[in-house]
C-alpha cells in the first residue's frame, strides 16, 4: 500500500518494530545503508517478533541508489524542519514515506532541494522529537486514513 523508507536507522528495536507496522499495513520497508546494526540480531527480529520473515524488505546500499530509483514527487520527507503538518499532506497508495535515523534525522540537503515534500508531527515546544517507531506509525496511519477504501478493498 505504501512504502516506508528508513535512512540510516540506528536502533535495532525501532526498525522491528516499523517492520511488524509496515506487515500490518501491508507497506513495504525501505532500509537505506549504512545501518547502525545488523538485520539479522536477535534484537530486530525480537522487536518484530514473528512478523519478520513476512515483511517486504527492501534494501538499499546508499541514499543516492534509493534516490535514483524511485520518483521524489512520490516521496515524502519526515522532520522537524517543517512547517506543513503531515495531515496536510495527499497520501497517495504507493508514496514514500521516508524517516531519517533517530540520532540526526534526514539530511538537510534532502530537505532543502525537497521543501514541498517535507512534512512534520506537531509537537508541543517543550518536547524535541519523537520515537522513529511511533512517528512512522503517526503518518503512515495518515497515509492510510486519506485511503481507507483502497485499503480495505485490497487488504481487509
Amino acid at each position: 500500500m505504501f512504502n516506508v523508507v528508513l535512512v540510516h536507522p540506528q536502533i535495532p528495536p525501532n526498525t522491528g518494530n516499523i517492520g511488524r507496522l509496515c506487515v500490518n499495513t501491508a507497506s513495504r520497508l525501505h532500509l537505506v545503508k549504512p545501518l547502525g546494526f545488523s538485520i539479522d540480531e536477535k534484537s530486530v527480529r525480537r522487536a518484530g517478533l514473528d512478523y519478520w520473515h513476512k515483511l517486504d524488505l527492501v534494501v538499499w546500499e546508499s541514499l543516492e541508489e534509493f534516490l535514483a530509483s524511485v520518483p521524489m514527487d512520490r516521496c515524502w520527507l519526515a522532520t522537524t524542519k517543517s512547517q506543513r503538518p503531515y495531515f496536510e499532506a495527499r497520501f497517495a497508495p504507493g508514496d514514500y514515506l521516508l524517516f531519517g535515523s533517530e540520532t540526526k534525522g534526514l539530511d538537510s540537503e534532502l530537505l532543502q532541494a525537497n521543501p514541498t515534500r517535507t512534512v512534520t508531527i506537531p509537537m508541543a515546544r517543550e518536547g524535541r522529537s519523537l520515537n522513529l517507531a511511533v512517528s512512522a506509525g503517526i503518518i503512515l496511519y495518515e497515509a492510510i486514513r486519506q485511503n481507507y477504501g483502497v485499503f480495505c478493498e485490497r487488504y481487509c
